[in-house]
This record gives C-alpha cells, structure tokens and sequence, in this order.
C-alpha cells in the first residue's frame, strides 16, 4: 500500500488471539470481503509453539462456506512455521468469491496464533 492508502484500509481479525490445540482451534469463521478491491493482506502471528503449523487460505461464494476452495496466494504457499514469526500473503480481491477464511493445520500443538485480513474497500459515492 503506498500514500495514503494504509489509512484508507480496512483491516478484520480473522482468529483472535488464542492458545490453539488442534487444527479446528486454528480455523477462522468466514469472513465477507466483497466490498475489497485490489489485494487482500494477510497476516498471520504465530508466537510460542511446541510442534510446527502451516496456513492455507481458503474462499468461497457465501458465508456457509459454499464451494470452499483453497487459493493460492501471489508470493506461494505457506511455508510450514516452526519458531515465532509473522507470514504476510496476498490475494487479488477479484480472485476470491467473496468470503475467506484462514485454516491453521497444526502438527503437535498448542500454538499461540493471532490472524487477520487487509484491503482497501470499494469506493462508493
């Protein structure tokens, strides 16, 4: 995002922060980004692990999860996270259908993760 454009952004918590278990601990509600244009960002946190998590994003036509897919994002998959770190990913907006949500796939829990979703919303008069 250049100028001005990080003030114009609209950012959603996808998974609050939490103590995650299990891969179902890791996956977020679905999420409406049909208001989006240009690129969504993701951020993903991960803080103290035990085992290892890899983050896939999934979209799909309706907030049910409707045809869900995975897409991949314009830098690659995620790679696997094994220490705490930040991933950033993104996704054109005209490529999703409509709702995204994040699915943290853990091996050998618990990790502490965090992650939300960036755009710039559509312009309407």
């Amino acid at each position: 995002m250049l100028g001005n454009q990080g003030q114009a952004a609209k950012q959603t918590s996808l998974l609050n922060p939490i103590s995650a278990a299990a891969t179902a601990n890791a996956t977020s509600a679905w999420t409406d980004v049909r208001d989006a244009e240009g690129d969504l960002v993701f951020t993903n946190h991960v803080g103290a692990l035990t085992g290892s998590i890899v983050w896939t994003i999934e979209h799909a036509s309706d907030g049910s999860g409707t045809g869900a897919v995975a897409i991949t994002p314009n830098e690659g998959a995620y790679a696997a996270v094994t220490a705490n770190q930040v991933q950033k990913r993104t996704v054109p907006a005209g490529a999703v259908l409509g709702w995204v949500r994040v699915i943290g796939t853990i091996v050998t829990g618990p990790v502490l993760v965090e992650a939300n979703v960036m755009y710039h919303p559509k312009y309407t008069t």
